[in-house]
């Protein structure tokens, strides 16, 4: 008797473990979960993504997720590098203009960071995705093949990676509604005469950022130039 409550007692102890356990969820796939994740990071920033509220968007429990993600840094690097795909142009539209060939990429990735501001913020620790090693692969070959020595390449990559950050950092956080523009500018009449040269070009007042982006990638990419 003492062997069967034994047993018995095995099989419940067996049953209770298994259901203590998560249990895959087949609805659930890592797209669904990077896609959520994106959209979440999107709305919320990255202080606002947790597992808990991963899952719940998703409809799903919390341990679920592990079958798919190890932990919330996996997810942040792979929400990081869905962000950064990079469609090269076709090889009917490129030309022998290295120039704008970087152009091409670099505005590429400005705007797709643009559309997901977090992705600026975790870039510069998750460097080593396959969609922004991609990226940079393609900008240093462009960039040899115009001409930019090996001894200066990195630096090369470098500047144009700052560039693009803080350009994008920048653009997201510096948005000025039309009153802070017009308090701004009231601002700086006010004090024009300490700072003449600052009211004369409208610094802080010009929202052109597009343009500035492009002009001042235009002032790297001259210095890059190889000089024969």
């Amino acid at each position: 008797m003492a062997g069967k409550r034994s047993g018995a007692q095995s099989k419940r102890s067996q049953r209770t473990r298994s259901a203590e356990q998560p249990r895959h969820d087949p609805a659930l796939s890592l797209e669904r979960i990077v896609a959520t994740a994106v959209e979440l990071l999107d709305a919320h920033g990255i202080d606002g993504l947790t597992m808990r509220r991963l899952a719940d968007h998703l409809g799903s429990g919390a341990m679920s997720l592990y079958w798919h993600v190890d932990n919330k840094e996996k997810v942040f690097d792979l929400a990081l590098d869905s962000v950064l795909e990079y469609r090269e142009l076709p090889e009917t539209a490129q030309s022998r203009d290295w120039r704008g060939e970087v152009v091409h990429m670099l505005q590429d990735w400005r705007a797709g960071m643009l559309r997901h501001p977090w992705s600026a913020s975790l870039l510069p620790r998750r460097a080593l995705g396959p969609n922004i090693l991609r990226r940079l692969e393609l900008l240093s070959r462009t960039l040899s093949g115009a001409g930019v020595a090996d001894a200066d390449l990195n630096v090369a990559i470098w500047s144009l990676w700052n560039y693009v950050i803080g350009a994008t950092v920048t653009r997201a956080s510096f948005d000025l509604s039309d009153e802070d523009m017009a308090a701004a500018q009231q601002r700086l009449a006010l004090v024009s005469e300490h700072y003449p040269t600052i009211e004369r070009s409208r610094l802080l007042l010009d929202d052109d950022w597009d343009g500035a982006f492009r002009k001042g990638l235009d002032f790297l990419l001259d210095g890059l130039a190889p000089k024969y």
